[in-house]
């Protein structure tokens, strides 16, 4: 199977841990999904602007952001992030879903609380996926990386997303990190600070 043809489909997909087969960073797991939305429509020249987006170029729009901006005052891409992150998070699950790539099952935990169990159908899918994230990361010279290999390394270390970047790997790429997130525009750096926030938010309170 093919892996999805979205930017913030891979992201889903490499945020699941083929080892313990669940979900990781459901905390920020939205951040990522949205900044992978926006990044898609920035690297397709539907958003443009360094500080704010704004809406340049008609086309496909699969998750309505591109419209929201459009329909919205000047707003940073932090606030673009953060918005609808949650709801961003069912959307591309049942988009996948829809797909086959993977199954959802409807819980509760302890007998209360919602959850969704997700399980990958294909592992290769996603070991597919970890390669090209791994040749953007080591491999050919970064002009040379395929924008979604790119991006989808920038946004992975922005989101602090372990399954494809170890807190080891992050600082010791570090540069090539930035490389590749400069390449990718304004909506990475956007995720690095909302969880950031939230990080800084937690340990203060």
């Amino acid at each position: 199977m093919k892996p999805p043809d979205s930017l913030p489909g891979r992201l889903f997909l490499l945020a699941y841990d083929l080892n313990k087969q669940r979900m990781t960073a459901r905390d920020r797991l939205g951040y990522i999904l949205r900044g992978a939305a926006l990044t898609e429509l920035y690297l397709d020249g539907r958003l443009t602007g360094d500080k704010r987006p704004q809406a340049a170029t008609d086309g496909d729009d699969p998750y309505g952001i591109r419209g929201q901006i459009a329909g919205s005052r000047a707003r940073s891409w932090q606030y673009w992030v953060r918005k609808d992150n949650r709801k961003m998070v069912a959307t591309v699950r049942a988009e996948l879903a829809a797909g086959g790539w993977i199954r959802v099952e409807f819980r509760r935990r302890f007998g209360i609380f919602p959850c969704h169990r997700v399980t990958v159908r294909d592992p290769r899918v996603v070991k597919n996926l970890w390669g090209g994230a791994s040749s953007a990361l080591h491999g050919r010279p970064v002009a040379r990386v395929h924008s979604y290999d790119a991006a989808t390394v920038a946004l992975a270390a922005a989101g602090g997303l372990r399954t494809v970047l170890p807190r080891a790997d992050r600082r010791r790429h570090r540069r090539r990190i930035a490389e590749l997130t400069a390449r990718s525009g304004p909506a990475v750096p956007a995720v690095h600070k909302a969880v950031q926030t939230d990080h800084l938010a937690a340990t203060s309170g």
